[in-house]
């Protein structure tokens, strides 16, 4: 194997600090990803885990005595052993301990499924800010007035984290965060004069304002020195799904779908580029998340159907013109992964791993999932060798990433878009490698011992 130098990741910091008090707000309503985020009542969802818990409390633990994921895919046999072997997780699944337990034994890292997104981080005010947050900060020399932040959502889920290692310090868990700028889950009214959605758009001097502010003060909230969470955060997704399907351009604000600019939300359309008109708020977002982000954070821009090659020329023309910039940083590239069991063949993920890391530097992939093949009906029957294929197609990925590792190129680890397919966004279509009860999938058994899964192909047939 090739040294991969600056590919991998250093073991987290042992911290211990207690947990500090974040802002409160009690109604949470999210709109969810397009390709990605599941939305959720977090009220009502850790209520029903802590009751799903407590029922499967005398169960035994389907899961306790298979190896651990983070010690195959985290190893010198898979993508190295300082790789990164993470799952997605949110406030809908904190209080369900079994959950939590298939966390801590199979994963090194996590990503906040929601929780560090814009309209969170506004505590879920997308009609309006919260009344009275709009406040007067420094920024540069000079004042900006700026809405309240709330990040006592992420803080819980951090905190929680941030207990296991200081108790587990050889089995500690990093995070990636996820997302800074993004035309979906980011409020209207950030986008307007006196923070009014029905007020003119601001210009694109006071929204570059907006957005240093923004980008300076999430970082320094939790990657500064000083911060409790000082060095368990390994990178962190800049920029998201910036670039259109359309052609493979920039995402603009005419973007095809149901959604209009007056939404409180958006799901396709960007008013970023609205007040822009141009790609230069990609740049300023990586040149301020390098201005206040340490150098031990790796900066991404992450985004899907990154296998398609038209959408390839638009990434790999977005990251160019990052790297190219003056002042900016850019780390990597995350292939989301929301793949199918039929597409995209091995072959082009292959293509496009090689492609991306010799130009972005280091590649992971970031929201795996794969959902069924055309050929399952849908039914409880064909599941056995749904499955199978399931399993299979995942073998293919995880292969693809060892070969291309070997060949040189720095692929620094999968992060799944959850663990069970209990708490997936697409739960429906069963894309997890442990079921609704926790239990080992072929999917599983892919990357831990593909002669178990070849085994269970042979008992379908």
């Amino acid at each position: 194997m090739l040294a991969l130098s600056g590919c991998s990741y250093a073991s987290v910091p042992v911290m211990s600090e207690g947990p500090q008090t974040g802002h409160a707000d009690e109604t949470v309503t999210s709109e969810g990803n397009g390709p990605g985020d599941a939305a959720s009542d977090a009220d009502e969802d850790e209520k029903e885990a802590a009751e799903d818990a407590d029922t499967a409390g005398e169960e035994a633990d389907a899961e306790e005595d298979i190896p651990a994921l983070r010690d195959i895919v985290a190893s010198d046999s898979g993508l190295g052993a300082d790789s990164i072997c993470a799952a997605c997780i949110g406030t809908q699944c904190m209080g369900d301990e079994r959950f939590l337990e298939l966390i801590r034994k199979h994963f090194n890292a996590v990503t906040l499924e929601n929780e560090l997104k814009p309209d969170a981080l506004f505590g879920y005010s997308n009609n309006a800010p919260k009344s009275g947050s709009i406040h007067d900060e420094e920024l540069g020399g000079s004042v900006i007035s700026v809405p309240e932040l709330d990040f006592s959502r992420a803080d819980a889920i951090l905190d929680r984290i941030l207990e296991w290692n200081g108790s587990n310090p050889g089995k500690a868990i990093r995070a990636r965060g996820h997302v800074l700028v993004w035309h979906s889950q980011t409020p209207e009214w950030f986008f307007h004069e006196g923070y009014d959605a029905a007020a003119p758009y601001v210009s694109k001097e006071e929204m570059d304002r907006r957005l240093e502010w923004y980008i300076k003060s999430v970082l320094t909230h939790y990657t500064s020195e000083g911060s409790r969470y000082e060095g368990m955060f390994y990178g962190w997704d800049v920029v998201n799904e910036a670039v259109s399907d359309r052609g493979g351009m920039y995402r603009s604000d005419i973007e095809s779908g149901s959604d209009s600019l007056s939404d409180p939300v958006h799901s396709s359309k960007s008013s970023w580029w609205k007040v822009y008109g141009s790609s230069e708020y990609i740049v300023n977002a990586f040149r301020y998340a390098n201005k206040y982000a340490p150098a031990g954070l790796d900066l991404y821009y992450n985004d899907y159907n990154e296998c398609d090659k038209t959408k390839m020329k638009g990434i790999m023309n977005l990251i160019t013109e990052v790297k190219s910039a003056e002042g900016t940083r850019l780390d990597g590239f995350g292939m989301q992964g929301h793949y199918s069991v039929n597409a995209p063949a091995g072959e082009q993920i292959a293509d496009a791993v090689a492609e991306y890391a010799a130009l972005a530097g280091k590649v992971m992939i970031t929201e795996l999932d794969v959902k069924p093949s055309m050929f399952y009906d849908g039914s409880d029957e064909g599941l056995p060798k749904e499955f199978i294929r399931q399993g299979k197609y995942y073998r293919t990925v995880y292969e693809v990433l060892k070969e291309q590792r070997k060949l040189g190129a720095c692929v620094a680890g999968i992060t799944f878009w959850g663990a069970s397919d209990k708490y997936s966004w697409l739960a429906d279509k069963r894309p997890l490698p442990f079921d609704e009860d926790y239990r080992p999938k072929p999917a599983y058994w892919a990357f831990a011992d593909p002669a178990v899964l070849s085994g269970m192909e042979e008992e379908t047939e």
